[in-house]
C-alpha cells in the first residue's frame, strides 16, 4: 500500500530528526524549518498531514507565526490534517488552532505513540473526506437531475430524456415499480423549454373512477353532489407544462376516451360546464404493467397507446444495472446520515451484501434499506445487519426478529399497495389492517403512496 505524505514543520532540528525517524516507516515525510518552506512543500506535494509546531521563526517565542500558517494552510488544501505541536504555557493558543481549522493538538515533550495514534485517526479522518469528494464528484458527472448512474442502461435513458426534453412529443415509460419512473418524467419537464411552469402528477391508480373525470377535467359548483364550488382539473393546472399520467395502465376506458378527445385538440370542457378551455400541456404517461398485453386483451385503447408511446422508454432494473446500485447506496447513504458528523461508510462485507442482493423493489428498495440502516447503525460503519442482512450465505436474509418482522412489513405493504395502485382503503382490507394502522406503518417505514 503506497504510505500517505506528511509535512513535519519544526524548527528544532533535533525533535524534527526524533519525528521524522519515528514517522518515516508509515509515511513520506518532509521537513520544512520555517513557514515559507513549509508553503512551498504544501503547495507541490499536498500532504494528506502536517504537524505543525507554533513557535516557529521570527515568533519562535510566541504563537503569531505558526497561526498565520495554519491559516494558509486550511485555505491552500482544506483536506490536509494538521495536527499542532504545542507546549503546556501555549494550550490557549492549540485550542484558538483547532478552532481556525486544525484536526487536533499534541503538547512537548513528543510522545511518539500518542503522536502515532493521533496522526492515524487524523489520516483515516482524510481518507473518508476523500472519498466523500470523489463521491460527490462522479455521482454530479453521473447524474441527470435527481437521476444517478454510470452504467451503460441508465447513460443510455439519459441520453433519450436529452433528446426527448427538447420537444413536445409524448412519452411512455415503463419499467418495474420502483425503477424511478416518476424521475424521468421530471427529468424530462426540468430540461424542457416548459420548465418554469407547472409538472403536475396524477396517479391513475390511487383516484376512485367516479372521482376520475372530476380530477382531470374539473367542475362546476353545483354540478354534482357535493360539487360545492367551481374547481379546475389538473388539465388546467397544467398549462404550459407537463401533465404526468403515473400508472396510466389503470385508467378507465370509459375516461381513456376522454383523454384521447382531450390529446387530439386540447380542449377541455369541466363536468357541469359550457366553456371550452383551449390548453397548452406536454403528456408524459408510465405504467409498471403490461400495457401492449393489455391492448391485445382490449383492456387499454390501441388508438390511445399509439398516441402516448410516440417515444417508448423503458428503465432498466436495479439489478441490471451492475455498480449503480453501490453508487446509489452511497449517494442515498450521504443524502441521510447527519451531514455535520463525520461521514459514513459501508463495511466490506455491506458493500458485497448490497451486490449481492436482487433488489426486486429496486431503487426504492434500496433507498428504504439504506434509510433504515442510518437509523440501526450503532457507528459511522454500516454493516449488513443494519442493512437487515445476514453477514454470511446467499440470499443475504435477516436474522434479527425485529429486523425480519420489519422487513416483512414493509415487503407485503410494497407489495400489497402496488397491487392495489396505492388505494389505501384496499390495500387495508387485503392486509386485514384499518386505514389508520395502514397510515401509521407506512409513515413508520417511510413507504410513500
Amino acid at each position: 500500500m503506497e504510505k500517505p505524505d506528511i509535512l513535519i514543520v519544526e524548527d528544532d532540528e533535533s525533535i524534527r530528526t526524533q519525528m521524522k525517524w519515528a514517522l518515516v516507516h508509515d509515511y513520506n515525510v518532509f521537513i520544512a524549518a520555517d513557514a515559507e518552506k513549509a508553503m512551498e512543500i504544501i503547495g507541490t506535494t499536498h500532504p494528506a498531514l502536517v504537524t505543525l509546531d507554533l513557535g516557529l521563526p521570527p515568533d519562535a517565542e510566541g504563537t503569531s507565526v505558526g497561526l498565520d500558517l495554519l491559516y494558509r494552510i486550511v485555505k491552500t488544501d482544506p483536506m490536509t490534517k494538521v495536527v499542532v505541536v504545542s507546549g503546556n504555557a501555549e494550550r490557549n493558543s492549540a485550542l484558538e488552532a483547532v478552532n481556525e481549522g486544525a484536526h487536533d493538538y499534541f503538547s512537548k515533550p513528543v510522545d511518539i505513540d500518542e503522536l502515532k495514534a493521533i496522526l492515524k485517526r487524523a489520516y483515516y479522518v482524510h481518507t473518508l473526506e476523500t472519498e466523500y469528494r470523489a463521491l460527490q464528484s462522479q455521482v454530479e458527472s453521473d447524474s441527470f437531475g435527481e437521476l444517478v448512474g454510470a452504467s451503460p442502461e441508465i447513460q443510455e435513458v439519459f441520453n433519450i430524456v436529452r433528446k426527448v426534453a427538447t420537444t413536445d412529443v409524448p412519452v411512455l415509460i415503463t419499467g418495474d415499480s420502483g425503477t424511478g419512473k416518476e424521475l424521468v418524467a421530471r427529468a424530462i419537464h426540468n430540461n424542457s423549454t416548459r420548465r418554469d411552469h407547472p409538472f403536475i402528477p396524477i396517479n391513475c391508480g390511487a383516484i376512485p373512477e367516479a372521482l376520475m373525470e372530476s380530477e382531470l377535467f374539473g367542475h362546476e359548483k353545483g354540478s354534482f353532489t357535493g360539487a360545492h364550488v367551481q374547481r379546475r382539473g389538473k388539465v388546467e393546472l397544467a398549462h404550459k407544462g407537463t401533465l404526468f399520467f403515473d400508472e396510466i395502465g389503470e385508467l378507465p376506458l370509459q375516461l381513456q376516451v376522454k383523454l384521447l378527445r382531450f390529446l387530439q385538440d386540447q380542449k377541455v370542457e369541466r363536468i357541469g360546464g359550457r366553456t371550452i378551455i383551449e390548453t397548452d400541456v406536454r403528456i408524459i404517461a408510465a405504467t409498471n404493467t403490461d400495457i401492449k398485453n393489455q391492448v391485445a386483451n382490449e383492456q387499454f385503447r390501441e388508438d390511445l397507446y399509439y398516441r402516448l408511446a410516440v417515444v417508448h422508454l423503458e428503465l432498466p432494473s436495479l439489478k441490471a444495472r451492475g455498480d449503480d446500485v453501490l453508487l446509489l447506496a452511497n449517494v442515498f447513504l450521504s443524502r441521510f446520515s447527519d451531514k455535520d458528523s463525520v461521514p459514513m461508510v459501508f463495511s466490506k462485507q455491506a458493500q458485497s451484501a448490497i451486490m449481492e442482493h436482487e433488489w426486486p423493489g429496486n431503487v426504492r428498495e434500496l433507498e428504504n434499506r439504506i434509510r433504515r440502516a442510518v437509523t440501526f447503525a450503532s457507528g459511522t460503519t454500516v454493516t449488513p445487519t443494519d442493512l437487515g442482512f445476514e453477514t454470511s450465505g446467499p440470499g443475504m436474509k435477516t436474522l434479527n426478529l425485529k429486523a425480519a418482522k420489519e422487513e416483512l412489513e414493509i415487503d407485503l405493504i410494497g407489495i400489497v399497495m402496488e397491487k392495489h395502485n396505492g388505494n389505501i382503503s384496499k390495500a387495508a382490507e387485503e392486509l386485514g389492517l384499518t386505514r389508520p394502522t395502514l397510515y401509521s406503518l407506512m409513515k413508520k417505514h417511510s413507504i410513500k403512496q
